[in-house]
């Protein structure tokens, strides 16, 4: 039995797209968006008809037939808090996706519901596989200096769970029995403590916590963004956590290629950024070491930054002495995303419901 899978992936600076006959890819492209571009859009609800034109443009170009079209699949954005696994995208959590109530401000948003709009013209089943509101928390990571503030699980869990479980099979020994610290470099940044195949702690990557990347602003203190920032439109300072921070910030642009030829020319400031952007993520990487008290059976690297070599030297360099360190660069999300709805055409997984009920909603202490 051939089933047709259409697969959609936006990111903070692009939207992949593939189109999957079981697990054969018959197309597949990366489209770039600059911040200066996405920063014309005052929401991410706002780029819905951007990424569909984008959408259109790769079908178009591509000359392909979604005629019979079994399954799409979208990367799952800022529902309320979920379990990891393969979900059936429903009304519900489209709704709750489009109003963050997992309070994460990012184009991940968008993917269910460029499905739901795909599903439209196409018909076949829409799913999402582990979004970035995964919550698998310690208690003790939900604890903020503020009564009854928690908080937010937020990361790139697609690609990290996945990368886990390939590094697991690299190595002869399952994810579950593992205790890893899993980075995800790109245009944004996740760094997570994995203990025995549960992500127990890690930076909220899409809420302006953690080293600052090629489009989000990273952590600074609170003192900090009220003098700076007290005059800026809440909307404003959103884009900042997700589109308009970092690099963008710093040089108009989110494209790290530019970036670097900057540095390759001898520009000295873009140097010294880029070093700064590194130094941070050792930094927190160190952090997550504490997480797991020491016992960290590998440092794990991917996503598409990977491309610059300096920055695999020099997070060897600084963490290198916590444990080893392993790379697989780029991402397996598109993939993955096809196989886990492979897996559910052919019976092999039930998807799972969402219901709208976080994971977590306080304390009954």
């Amino acid at each position: 039995m051939q089933y047709k899978i259409f697969v959609i992936n936006p990111g903070s600076t692009s939207t992949k797209l593939a189109l999957y006959e079981n697990s054969r890819q018959i197309a597949c492209e990366n489209v770039f968006h600059d911040s200066t571009i996405l920063k014309q859009f005052p929401t991410i609800n706002d780029q819905l008809d951007y990424r569909l034109n984008v959408i259109r443009e790769f079908i178009e170009d591509n000359h392909l037939d979604l005629n019979g079209l079994d399954a799409i699949v979208g990367r799952g954005g800022s529902s309320y808090s979920v379990k990891s696994g393969v979900y059936a995208i429903n009304e519900q959590m489209i709704q709750d996706t489009r109003a963050k109530k997992g309070g994460l401000n990012h184009v991940s948003n968008l993917g269910v519901q460029l499905a739901a709009e795909l599903q439209k013209i196409y018909g076949g089943q829409i799913l999402t596989l582990n979004p970035t509101v995964v919550d698998e928390l310690q208690d003790l990571a939900r604890i903020t200096g503020i009564k009854g503030v928690y908080r937010h699980a937020i990361s790139h869990a697609l690609s990290l769970k996945e990368t886990g479980k390939r590094h697991g099979q690299a190595i002869g020994r399952p994810y579950e029995e593992l205790n890893l610290i899993m980075c995800h470099i790109d245009g944004g940044i996740s760094i997570t403590a994995h203990e025995k195949g549960r992500m127990i702690d890690g930076n909220n990557a899409g809420g302006g916590e953690g080293p600052f990347t090629p489009t989000r602003m990273g952590s600074m203190a609170v003192t900090d963004i009220i003098e700076h920032f007290s005059e800026m439109p809440k909307a404003d300072l959103l884009m900042l956590c997700t589109e308009t921070g970092g690099l963008s910030s710093h040089f108009g642009t989110s494209n790290a290629d530019q970036i670097h030829r900057m540095i390759d020319s001898g520009d000295k400031y873009a140097k010294l950024v880029w070093d700064a952007m590194i130094y941070q993520i050792c930094r927190y990487i160190g952090a997550m070491s504490t997480v797991l008290c020491g016992q960290v059976d590998g440092i794990v690297l991917t996503g598409g930054l990977l491309r610059f070599p300096e920055i695999e030297q020099e997070i060897r360099r600084r963490c290198g002495f916590i444990t080893d360190v392993f790379v697989y660069p780029g991402e397996f999300e598109l993939e993955t995303m096809a196989a886990a709805a492979l897996s559910v055409l052919k019976g092999e997984t039930i998807p799972m419901t969402y219901t709208g009920a976080p994971v977590f909603n306080g304390f009954d202490l």
